[in-house]
Formats: structure tokens, sequence, C-alpha cells
């Protein structure tokens, strides 16, 4: 009996762990770039007081299912058709992205909606001297081709720094739509086309995570209800061997 109640616990925290995760999807349905995140369970045995016991773990992992490529008109704005991610630098840090709103920035430099900068293959992204700052359209100057060559002019003036990881796994986030990842995971191959005039929209599925929230919260319910009869069970064992 007091196995049944660790895995009606365990049961429950599970379910508690995919609510917070879908939740947090659903809470970034209009983040651009976001990626939503989804749990799987690892199961490992451990001895507890000499006996066997079967754990049960919620894990998640970042889901890189394509997002809707929207048409800006925006120079500047880039999305990933495939694998891959821009690399932006931001207080001395680097980080993965798939948000490709972009704009420049005062000094001339290719920013995203926070200010963090564009990489290219030798540092950040610099178009100030054909650009100016608040320019967004007018004459088609700059073109990027689908392999994230830029050029001004029909000159070849830099190429986007695009990256991909060994392993979906070993991504962290840091905040909505920005990833790290170990030095020795990032790779500069298979990536995808760089789409210009277009960002790549969120993957969330709002349907699918509704469902997947009721279907916890029923799973969740039944759960509890299951852990207050054995332990109203329980209960009335104990009563019963106290009177002998």
């Amino acid at each position: 009996m007091i196995d049944r109640i660790h895995t009606q616990m365990q049961a429950m925290q599970v379910l508690s762990k995919s609510q917070e995760v879908t939740a947090d999807n659903l809470a970034n349905i209009n983040t651009p770039g976001f990626k939503g995140n989804k749990v799987f369970y690892r199961m490992f045995k451990e001895n507890v007081d000499g006996r066997e016991v079967t754990r049960t773990v919620p894990q998640q992992v970042v889901n890189l299912d394509q997002g809707v490529l929207e048409p800006t008109g925006n120079e500047f704005d880039m999305g990933i058709n495939g694998d891959g991610f821009f690399e932006v630098e931001e207080d001395g840090e680097s980080y993965l992205t798939r948000d490709g709103r972009f704009h420049l920035d005062n000094d001339g430099y290719l920013v995203n909606s926070t200010g963090a900068q564009v990489m290219g293959e030798s540092g950040p992204i610099q178009l100030g001297e054909y650009f100016q700052a608040g320019d967004q359209g007018g004459i088609p100057r700059l073109t990027i081709s689908k392999d994230g060559t830029i050029r001004l002019n029909s000159e070849i003036s830099d190429k986007l720094r695009l990256v991909n990881v060994q392993d979906p796994a070993v991504l962290q986030r840091k905040g909505n739509a920005y990833f790290s990842a170990p030095e020795g995971m990032i790779e500069e191959e298979g990536v995808g086309s760089v789409m210009q005039g277009f960002y790549e929209k969120g993957n969330v599925q709002p349907l699918n995570e509704m469902v997947d929230m009721m279907k916890n919260m029923q799973m969740f319910e039944s759960q509890q209800r299951a852990l207050k009869s054995t332990d109203e069970m329980l209960s009335q064992v104990t009563t019963r061997l106290g009177k002998f």
C-alpha cells in the first residue's frame, strides 16, 4: 500500500510538471522565434530502505519543429527555413536564437529587438556606412542569400553566422527566445536556408496544448482521488491494528 501511495505521488508530480510546461508554451504563442518544450519521462530503479523502487522523473527538451515564416517586407528581417540558429551577442554573452526581427541601431549595427548584435563571420555585423538608422525600407540595396551571405549594392559585405547543435538536449533556455549550448556542441553544418523579409513565428500549436492541458488536469484529479482513497484505506488498517 505504501508503494501505491509512492506511485500515485510520482504520477502527480509528473502531471504537475507537464502542466507547468504546457502553461509556459501557451504563454508564448505570440513570441517570435519561440520554441516550445516537450516533456518526456525517464524511469530508473533505486534502493529505498532495502527495497528496489522504480522512480519516474519528468524531463523536458526543446521542440525544434519549424514555425511559420511570416512575410514582413522589411529587408532586415530574416527567418530560417530548416535547422539552425542565428547567433547574437548581448552584454558580452553569446546566444542562439530563431527570432530574426532585425534592424539597424544608431551605430549602424544589425541588432535584434532587445539590442543584441547579430554576429557575422568576423564579429558583429556593421552596415552603418550604407544605411542610416531608422531606414527600414526603400530601395532594396541589401540582399541576403539563402546561405546568409550579405550583399550591399551587389558587393559582398559579410555573412551571417548560422550555427546548429549536435543534440537538442544540450540547449539551455535563456529567456523566451534565447538559447545557449556548450561550445563543443555547436557546429556550422546542417543549417537551413535564410529567408529575407520574413520572420519565424513561434511553433506552439494552441489547440494541441489546450487538449494536453485538459488531459493532464483530468489525470491529476484522478490521481488525487486515488491517493485520497489509498490514504483512507491505510488509515483504516492502522486504526484496526491499533486495537490489537
